[in-house]
C-alpha cells in the first residue's frame, strides 16, 4: 500500500510539474506540429492510452505554447475523468486498473517493481489530480486568448453532446 501511495504521489507530480510555463506566444510558426501532435493524441485517445495523449499535449505546450495546446490538454484531463466515470458507472474496475497502470507504467524498470493500488482509490485519486489540472490548464487557455478558448470549448461541446457515451475516445471533427 506505501508503494501505491508513493506511486500516485509520483504519477501526480509528473502531472502536476508537466504543465509547463504559464505564458508564451500564439504557435505561429508551430501550428502544424500542434495539429501533428493533435493527431497522434486522437489515436492515442481511440487506444485508451491516455498517458501519451497527455505526454503529446504537454509537450506541445513546451514546443509552442498557445490558447490551442492549453485547450487540448485540457480536453483530454476531461476525456480521463469522462472515461473513468463511464468505467465506474458499468462496474469495470478491471478497467479503471488497466488505466491506473497506464499511467504508472513508463519504462521496462517498472516490469520488475510493478506498481499496485486499489483500484477504487486509484480512480478517485486520478479525477482528483484530472480535474485540479484541467482547471489550470483551462485558466492559462482563457489568459492567453479568452474568444479563441470559447469558440474551441464549443466546439468541444458540441462534439461531446453528439457522442455522449464515447466522446472521451476521440476529438472534436473542427479539430482534425
Amino acid at each position: 500500500m506505501i508503494n501505491s501511495l508513493k506511486t500516485f504521489a509520483a504519477l501526480g507530480l509528473v502531472v502536476l510539474l508537466g504543465v509547463g510555463p504559464a505564458f508564451g506566444e500564439q504557435a505561429g510558426a508551430g501550428a502544424g506540429s500542434v495539429r501533428t501532435s493533435l493527431a497522434k493524441a486522437h489515436i492515442y485517445l481511440a487506444a485508451g492510452d491516455y498517458r501519451r495523449a497527455l505526454e503529446v499535449c504537454q509537450r506541445d505546450i513546451d514546443d509552442a505554447p498557445s490558447v490551442e495546446a492549453y485547450i487540448h490538454l485540457t480536453y483530454v484531463f476531461h476525456a480521463i475523468d469522462a472515461y473513468l466515470d463511464h468505467l465506474s458507472r458499468e462496474d469495470r474496475w478491471n478497467s479503471v486498473e488497466q488505466l491506473y497502470l497506464n499511467f504508472a507504467y513508463k519504462d521496462p524498470q517498472d516490469l520488475i517493481d510493478p506498481p499496485g493500488g486499489l483500484t477504487r482509490i486509484a480512480k478517485e485519486m486520478i479525477q482528483t489530480g484530472v480535474h485540479q489540472q484541467s482547471d489550470v490548464s483551462a485558466a492559462m487557455a482563457t489568459r492567453l486568448n479568452k474568444s479563441e478558448a470559447d469558440r474551441l470549448w464549443q466546439q468541444q461541446t458540441q462534439w461531446r453532446t453528439a457522442n455522449p457515451d464515447t466522446w472521451w475516445a476521440g476529438i472534436p471533427d473542427a479539430w482534425r
